[in-house]
C-alpha cells in the first residue's frame, strides 16, 4: 500500500471518530435536557423608551431623575464601578451643558458638584495611611461596600449586583429592568418562599423544588432577595415630575440603559450618516456606469 494512500486512509479514520464523538456529545445533551432545572419568567412587554428604534435619543430630564434614583435608593446597595462622575457631564450624558460644547466633562460644574457630594478612599502620600478625601469628577462611583463579604454580611448573604452594565447584561434591558421593581407580588397559594426572598414573576427562577400545586401549573418567576424599593413619592424630582413608582422605575431603567451604553446615540448617528453615505455613492455609481457604458453593445 502506498504511503498516499494509508495517507487517505488515516485521514478517513480520524475524521469519523470526530463524528462519532460529535454525535455523542449531541445525544448526550439531547438526553440530559430533561433533567435540566425548567427556568420561567414573564416576559417582558409593553413598556416603551424614547432611545429604541434608529432614531431613538435619550431624554436628558429623564436621565437625570434615573440618576437621583439610583443615587437615593439604589446606591444604598448596588455599585456602578465602571462609571466616573465625570461620565455625567460628557456629550449625551444626564448633566452635559450643550452650551459649552467644549468644556471637558471633568471640568464640568455639575460634575463637580456631585462629585463633592461624596467621600472616597485614597491613600495619604506622606504617611501611607488610608484617608477619606472629597471625591474629584475623576474618581469612579464611590462603591457602598468596601468588599464582597462586607455587601453580603449586610444583604443576608446575596451579593448586589453591579448596574454598570446591568441593562446590557440582562436579557429583556431596561425593559427588565423596569418590569422587575414594579413586578412584586404576592406568592401564589402553594408557594413556599424561602427565608429573606422575595416572589417577583419578572425574576428567573426554578419554582418547582418551592410549588405543591399540580405540577403543570408551576408559576412562572422566581426569588429575589431585594424588596421591593419604588414607591410614591420616594424621591422627589426637581423638574416636578409625579414621584409615582412607575416613572422612577421608568427613569432609572433609562439612566442604566445610557450606562451601559452612553455612545448608543452617537453610534446611531454614525449608522445614519454612513447609510446615506452608501446611498448617495451607490447612485453615483450606477450614473458613472450608464454614462460609461451607454454606447458600448453587450
Amino acid at each position: 500500500m502506498t504511503d498516499l494512500s494509508m495517507g487517505f486512509r488515516t485521514a478517513f479514520s480520524r475524521v469519523r471518530v470526530s463524528m462519532l464523538a460529535v454525535l455523542a456529545v449531541a445525544l448526550f445533551g439531547v438526553a440530559a435536557q430533561p433533567a435540566l432545572a425548567k427556568t420561567t419568567a414573564r416576559e417582558a412587554e409593553g413598556v416603551s423608551f424614547s432611545f429604541e428604534g434608529p432614531f431613538g435619543v435619550f431624554d436628558q430630564a429623564e436621565l437625570q431623575r434615573g440618576y437621583k434614583v439610583y443615587a437615593e435608593v439604589c446606591s444604598a446597595c448596588h455599585s456602578m464601578k465602571l462609571l466616573s462622575y465625570r461620565d455625567l457631564a460628557q456629550a449625551g450624558g444626564p448633566f452635559y451643558d450643550p452650551k459649552h460644547p467644549n468644556l471637558p466633562p471633568a471640568q464640568s460644574p455639575y460634575a463637580k458638584a456631585i462629585a463633592a457630594q461624596y467621600k472616597v478612599s485614597d491613600i495619604d502620600h506622606d504617611t501611607g495611611d488610608v484617608i477619606e478625601r472629597t471625591a474629584t469628577p475623576a474618581d469612579h462611583f464611590r462603591a457602598p461596600f468596601p468588599n464582597e463579604y462586607a455587601a453580603r454580611a449586610a444583604n443576608g448573604g446575596a451579593l448586589p449586583p453591579d448596574l454598570s452594565v446591568i441593562a446590557r447584561a440582562r436579557e429583556g434591558g431596561p425593559a427588565y429592568i423596569y418590569k422587575l421593581l414594579l413586578g412584586y407580588e404576592e406568592p401564589p397559594k402553594g408557594m413556599t418562599v424561602p427565608d429573606g426572598k422575595y416572589y417577583n414573576p419578572y425574576m428567573p427562577g426554578d419554582m418547582g423544588s418551592f410549588w405543591s400545586g399540580p405540577k403543570d401549573k408551576v408559576p412562572e418567576g422566581g426569588f429575589i432577595s431585594m424588596a421591593k424599593q419604588l414607591t410614591p413619592d420616594r424621591v422627589q424630582f426637581d423638574d416636578k415630575t409625579p414621584s409615582t413608582a412607575e416613572n422612577e422605575a421608568h427613569a432609572v431603567a433609562t439612566f442604566l440603559a445610557w450606562a451601559a451604553d452612553p455612545h448608543m446615540v452617537e453610534r446611531k448617528q454614525t449608522g445614519l450618516a454612513v447609510m446615506l453615505f452608501l446611498l448617495v455613492f451607490t447612485g453615483l455609481t450606477y450614473l458613472s456606469y450608464r454614462q460609461i457604458w451607454r454606447n458600448v453593445a453587450h
